[in-house]
């Protein structure tokens, strides 16, 4: 159920003034230290960013597609590791068991997943297994009233923070997706170990490890639908998050492009500011048209899957071009400033390099393409 307006209104303000006042001018020290600080963490549970999506009857918000998808545009507006810190908790992390828990899962997780004393994780991709998802081979051997599971995952964002993984393991011995299970594993099992977070080209303060699982014995109970069923649970998780990073993208074309607006006005070439030259404005016309074609598809598959539409075409479309779309704004930007584009003190780089993460994570432009093309085919156009 969508919030009543005013008190939407209000969330977004609020939102939109940390992400100004609280959230930006952290950037540099995020990027440094490769990591949120914890005084943050505090305040996004106090500001129940961690529950968007979780139902009101388990202490979360309970926000709409729509509405959270206007929260990520906001928060898209700073560096991704803020969006990042309870991103796995509104998303990937806990709608597997929000789409296929059973009463007794939901009332022992979600109310802890909602206020962030739990933090989540969603383990599928491991080190052989990437765009092909349905070739996991992590194993689950029943054994009794548990499960024993055994494999690494590979790049799980807050795999060193988490609490609770949503581990994807192969059952059955069907080839692809059909012999995959989902399952609910606490971090605090014997066998499962966390490795180093990586090192990575962007996004510093979102960050990723492997998760090796020894053997861990997971109880039947902690199996999210039934055998076999994991990865069309995946796939369905990935709808949504698809979703939520498409909305992300928005509010970084969008922050970019007013950071391109405040430069231009005051840097001058040739006598005049360098926003009166035509090619600057060429470059600022193709980043807004396209920032508003995303915002406006984002937005309208979001309103369509509130509705209850299948909007698989929809969300992959979305993710597709507003992944490619923020990556042209932000080499745009990096023209716009010049040099200072390239140095780290503006910002600009740090961006850049943050953007390209979103055409690989959650499938890469490819596998939008090919759901795109599939999902086209299935519906006659």
């Amino acid at each position: 159920m969508a919030l009543d307006p005013d008190t939407f209104a209000a969330l977004i303000e609020t939102v939109r003034r940390y992400v100004a006042e609280r959230l930006r001018p952290l950037e540099a020290q995020v990027e440094a230290d490769d990591a949120v600080p914890e005084a943050v963490v505090a305040e996004m549970r106090a500001m129940g960013l961690f529950g968007l999506s979780i139902a009101e009857d388990y202490g979360g918000l309970g926000l709409t597609m729509a509405e959270e998808a206007r929260v990520a545009i906001e928060m898209g507006r700073t560096t991704p590791a803020f969006r990042s810190t309870f991103g796995t908790n509104v998303g990937i992390g806990s709608q597997g068991l929000v789409l296929a828990g059973t009463p007794e899962q939901k009332a022992q997780w979600l109310p802890g997943i909602a206020s962030g004393e739990i933090i989540t994780s969603f383990a599928l991709t491991e080190p052989a297994v990437g765009s092909d998802s349905g070739a996991v081979t992590a194993r689950a051997v029943r054994d009794g009233d548990v499960y024993r599971l055994s494999g690494t995952k590979r790049y799980i964002t807050n795999a060193d923070r988490a609490d609770l993984f949503t581990v994807m393991a192969r059952t059955g011995e069907e080839s692809g997706g059909r012999g995959v299970s989902a399952f609910l594993v606490p971090r605090d099992l014997a066998g499962v170990s966390i490795g180093e977070p990586e090192r990575k080209m962007g996004q510093k303060g979102a960050r990723v490890a492997d998760v090796h699982l020894d053997a861990v014995a997971v109880p039947v109970a902690n199996r999210l639908g039934a055998e076999g069923e994991g990865f069309k649970i995946a796939m369905r998780v990935l709808d949504r998050g698809r979703l939520h990073i498409a909305a992300v993208c928005v509010g970084v074309a969008e922050r970019l492009i007013a950071d391109c607006v405040a430069y231009a006005g005051e840097r001058r070439q040739f006598g005049k500011p360098i926003a009166e030259h035509q090619l600057i404005q060429a470059m600022i016309a193709d980043s807004k048209t396209e920032a508003l074609a995303a915002r406006a598809l984002v937005l309208a598959t979001a309103a369509a899957k509130d509705a209850g539409d299948d909007v698989v075409l929809e969300s992959a479309a979305a993710k597709y071009f507003a992944s490619e779309m923020v990556g042209r704004v932000a080499d745009r930007a990096v023209q716009i400033y010049g040099g200072a584009g390239y140095i780290a003190d503006y910002g600009i780089e740090r961006l850049y390099r943050d953007v390209r993460l979103f055409r690989l994570y959650e499938g890469t432009s490819q596998i939008q393409q090919l759901i795109i093309a599939r999902e086209t085919l299935k519906r006659g156009g």
